[in-house]
């Protein structure tokens, strides 16, 4: 007969079993494909003890969709799939049976989205988008206070809609300058009775059952992506939309994943026209798990806001391990690695320009300018 959760619990087992299957995330870092130096290979493994980390924080600390609070499932020390070093992440468990009020200021973020969503990255699972509502779908008091009802239901006034399936919310807070700007503060709150706030141990024991699975799968998830951008390494093509929307992406966002490897000697250059209409853009570099390079330390992204653009209106990044000059004022650095992930985001935009890429020695590069392209 098998053992129930309470009698694992009571026994022991539980805890065994979960010990044991987080033995088997540390195949995802020894996967083929997966990089084999030194630095990947501390990051691998530093990933997956940031990922437990999250996965503990999601499905244990704020796991209660009767007592919502927001949290950040990416931020600076743990990161997710290509996370925005310009953004402010925020994550809050409910339930697509319940409703919700969500209040609080849109301070100075350049875009504001928030969405409801249905699923995680445990088992490779979809997180494709149930509501959505963006900054301008705000109707504001003065001074900017806004309220935001959530339900399955239509409501009056500032609506995000949920789907009965619907478990999670994903805040998106982008700004120009992060260290800087005001953030949009946040409450939520449950408007159905609830019942006092206890730990069930029964509920303990199936939260715990769920932390490895999503270590796992959100680890498998985007060495998988990485396998796919090898076909393109140092080009920037758009990506499969419907596949960033799947893994939680913004369906206000279009997206440009790749993969870029280049030897401490060679540049990587990047040109592309902005969009005419958009209300924000943004490129980064981020290691091979896809978690975006150390920002607190490292320049390794460029905005709308903070790009310097070419007489023509051009925009041309470099990325090399080391400083072209001022000649190149879009440089960002490798920062010590050889490869990785690196992300081109259009947010709210009208059109999709083409983004040309070459790589160069570096020498070449400071000594005679950029090659002239088709």
């Amino acid at each position: 007969m098998p053992t129930s959760d309470l009698d694992a619990l009571r026994n022991g087992e539980l805890w065994l079993d979960f010990c044991e299957s987080l033995k088997s995330a540390g195949a995802e870092i020894l996967a083929p494909g997966t990089p084999e130096d030194d630095l990947s290979r501390a990051e691998g493994f530093r990933y997956l003890t940031r990922l437990l980390r999250l996965s503990l924080e999601k499905n244990l600390e704020f796991a209660d969709p009767r007592f919502p609070q927001f949290y950040s499932l990416s931020h600076e020390t743990a990161k997710i799939g290509n996370d925005n070093p310009d953004n402010f992440y925020q994550n809050c468990a409910v339930d697509g049976h319940r409703s919700y009020r969500i209040t609080g200021n849109v301070g100075a973020v350049e875009y504001l989205s928030i969405e409801t969503k249905a699923g995680s990255f445990a088992g490779q699972g979809a997180m494709a988008p149930t509501g959505h509502v963006a900054l301008a779908d705000l109707e504001l008091q003065p001074g900017g206070d806004f309220e935001l009802l959530v339900s399955a239901t239509p409501q009056p006034g500032n609506w995000l809609p949920m789907e009965p399936e619907s478990d999670n919310i994903l805040v998106r807070q982008t700004f120009r300058d992060r260290r800087r700007e005001r953030k949009v503060e946040l409450q939520i709150e449950c408007l159905d009775p609830v019942d006092e706030a206890v730990l069930d141990p029964e509920q303990f024991a199936a939260q715990l059952a769920r932390v490895v699975p999503f270590v796992t799968g959100t680890a498998g998830l985007f060495r998988e992506w990485m396998n796919g951008f090898a076909k393109h390494i140092n080009q920037l093509p758009p990506n499969d939309q419907q596949m960033c929307l799947r893994a939680g992406g913004d369906p206000s966002i279009y997206y440009h994943n790749s993969y870029w490897q280049l030897a401490p000697d060679e540049a990587l250059i990047i040109e592309f026209t902005p969009p005419e209409q958009c209300r924000t853009w943004n490129f980064q570099l981020s290691n091979f798990w896809m978690e975006s390079l150390d920002y607190r330390f490292h320049r390794i992204s460029v905005n709308r806001s903070s790009a310097v653009l070419e007489a023509d209106g051009r925009v041309r990044i470099v990325v090399s391990a080391h400083n072209p000059g001022d000649a190149f004022p879009n440089w960002l650095t490798t920062a010590g690695h050889l490869g990785g992930s690196m992300l081109l985001r259009y947010v709210e935009s009208t059109d999709y320009p083409p983004v040309h890429t070459q790589v160069i020695p570096l020498q070449l590069l400071m000594a005679e300018g950029v090659p002239a392209h088709d």
